[in-house]
């Protein structure tokens, strides 16, 4: 089976990276579509699969670049001549349906990496009502397969797969690393946020970033009024230039909770990090399931809000704490409970890592893949 992917950066996306190399393995003859240079460049090719060097994300910004794009796109499922086209992202998803039409012969599929475009009914229908007869879609949460299947797309065009990870990457590691870095006693407190700090979007109604910092600068406001020896420890810097954003929310934080929020910044280290985390909270306003999948493989203690794929993983008073978004308040009192009541959060940590372990290996994800691949050819053979 022949199976060309459709990737938009050369930077991250390192979730669509493993779960090609995994397809590699299955004995998929992959080829990938991706930008020139970057740090991925060549890491695809090192797994096995066949690189090419083509920016397949819509122009937007400049459409009428858009003819040459799909003039070089035509040319490029032509040599390849895959099976399936496999597309990561709304951009890449929008070119490959324009650049070869509604009634296209290949099968092509949609892995929705996040539920954002989703949740806004003008992206959503421009989305959905782009496809054609050779179109299905991968729900990478059980929100998103929900949300097309309320849209009206027909059930046995969507499909539900998580995005894999490397388990290994995430064993238990010792304590001590972080708090000796920062010069905190094992009285102290610690509650971890792992996230890029994305600008709000003012064209979706923004007010605050997506991944809820603001929230959670509030929320640990709350949590200070009832006890000062605490650190919130933020993970992460601005994503894509959004430098201007991450010196708002320091200096937010500096005036919410003064010297109590440490900021890290950008870490290769973070599995490093967790063990020293007595929570991790995840606020995000939209989120497929981001972060919870971290900090419960390493079995810290997690809160999330209860939006996108965070219930898939996150089960409240089961494997961690599930408040609504945009909630201080909720949130400050989910935070409170856990740190004192460290049986119980422990408890629920140990449950949500076996959860986690089972959902979201990548091995399994990749073999779910191939068998998705094959009900789409198949379902596709019966009707030609």
């Amino acid at each position: 089976m022949r199976v060309l992917h459709l990737v938009k950066t050369n930077v991250g996306a390192t979730w669509a990276w493993r779960q090609i190399r995994e397809l590699v393995k299955l004995g998929l003859d992959v080829h990938v579509a991706i930008p020139a240079g970057g740090p991925m460049a060549g890491k695809y090719a090192a797994v096995g699969a066949h690189e090419h060097n083509l920016q397949t994300n819509f122009p937007v910004g400049v459409p009428w670049r858009f003819p040459s794009l799909a003039a070089e796109f035509r040319m490029l499922v032509n040599a390849v001549n895959p099976d399936i086209i496999h597309s990561h992202f709304v951009g890449t998803t929008l070119t490959m349906r324009f650049s070869l039409g509604r009634n296209h012969p290949i099968p092509r599929v949609f892995q929705v990496p996040g539920p954002l475009h989703l949740e806004h009914p003008f992206f959503r229908i421009a989305e959905i009502t782009t496809a054609g007869n050779a179109d299905s879609w991968i729900g990478s949460c059980v929100w998103t397969c929900n949300r097309y299947q309320k849209s009206g797309v027909p059930k046995n065009r969507v499909y539900l797969s998580y995005y894999g990870t490397d388990l290994d990457l995430f064993k238990k590691q010792p304590k001590g690393l972080l708090r000796k870095e920062l010069g905190l006693s094992e009285s102290i407190k610690v509650v971890g946020m792992v996230a890029f700090m994305y600008r709000p979007k003012s064209y979706l109604g923004q007010t605050r970033g997506i991944k809820g910092h603001e929230d959670l600068i509030d929320a640990f406001a709350l949590c200070l009024q009832q006890d000062a020896d605490m650190r919130c420890v933020f993970v992460g810097g601005a994503w894509d230039g959004a430098s201007a954003y991450e010196a708002k929310i320091k200096a937010y934080a500096r005036q919410q909770c003064g010297d109590k929020a440490v900021f890290l910044g950008n870490r290769l280290d973070v599995p490093l990090l967790y063990p020293d985390f007595d929570v991790v909270v995840h606020p995000s306003h939209s989120e497929n399931v981001g972060g919870a999948c971290e900090s419960l493989l390493m079995a810290v203690p997690t809160i999330s809000t209860n939006v996108g794929g965070f219930p898939d993983l996150v089960k409240n008073g089961e494997t961690g704490w599930l408040i609504p978004p945009r909630d201080p308040v909720q949130l400050s009192r989910a935070i409170m409970e856990a740190l004192q009541n460290r049986d119980e959060a422990c408890q629920r940590a140990e449950r949500g890592r076996i959860l986690a372990r089972d959902l979201f290996d990548v091995e399994k994800t990749a073999l779910r893949i191939m068998e998705i691949y094959e009900q789409i050819l198949t379902k596709r053979t019966s009707i030609c």
